[in-house]
């Protein structure tokens, strides 16, 4: 089992400081602009963490990201209200759609597709981006929730990295993702970008149930 983090330093956010849970960490960072912060494993380390520059833990590290990401999917409530994404390809590449719910109600908010030859991780990616354009027109500060670190990561470097060639079937879904970077490189947001936690909440609401 993963070993969980104990301490949470919170260099920039509504309250700084050095608290002990996640459900805290996440209340003086939701909504705050470049918030600062990492979990720790002891108070030691969180405390001596606290009295310097957050520089040296926040570089860019893709063990970290993913720790980040699993760590806020393992929030023991699932944080409400918030919008699900999810996407389902028959075949890699495939037929391809993708769709956004709400969480608590999973009454579906968005579907686009199908779209030929495209991928799970294309799906999930143009999915988010939907959702962070809605939430920034209705000017809604909530979580979204994916199945896919590898999108959640190509949100954070605003490009999709996918290796998917292009080609007539296609086309369209590029248009897709170039309009969606664009807009990714032209618009800032504070809503949090979460992993489903699948093993301990079930399956992602916005599943398409096509296993």
């Amino acid at each position: 089992m993963k070993k969980k983090y104990k301490y949470y330093v919170i260099w920039e956010g509504t309250q700084p400081g050095i608290v002990d849970s996640w459900e805290e960490c996440l209340k003086r960072v939701k909504g705050f602009p470049n918030a600062k912060y990492r979990g720790f494993y002891d108070e030691l380390s969180a405390q001596r963490a606290f009295e310097q520059t957050p520089d040296k833990y926040l570089e860019s590290n893709a063990l970290f990201e993913e720790d980040q990401e699993n760590e806020k999917s393992s929030s023991s409530e699932i944080i409400v209200p918030s919008i699900c994404v999810d996407a389902a390809c028959s075949g890699n590449p495939g037929i391809l759609e993708y769709r956004g719910v709400d969480t608590s109600t999973r009454k579906q908010v968005f579907y686009q597709g199908p779209f030929k030859d495209g991928t799970n991780n294309i799906g999930e990616f143009l999915a988010i981006v939907h959702a962070l354009a809605l939430c920034k027109q209705k000017g809604l500060n909530i979580p979204i929730y994916s199945d896919s670190l590898n999108a959640i990561q190509w949100i954070k470097n605003r490009k999709a990295k996918t290796k998917l060639i292009q080609n007539e079937n296609n086309k369209y879904l590029f248009e897709l993702i170039a309009r969606a970077e664009n807009w990714l490189q032209n618009n800032e947001w504070n809503n949090l970008l979460l992993k489903w936690d699948t093993e301990h909440w079930g399956e992602n609401p916005a599943d398409f149930g096509r296993k």
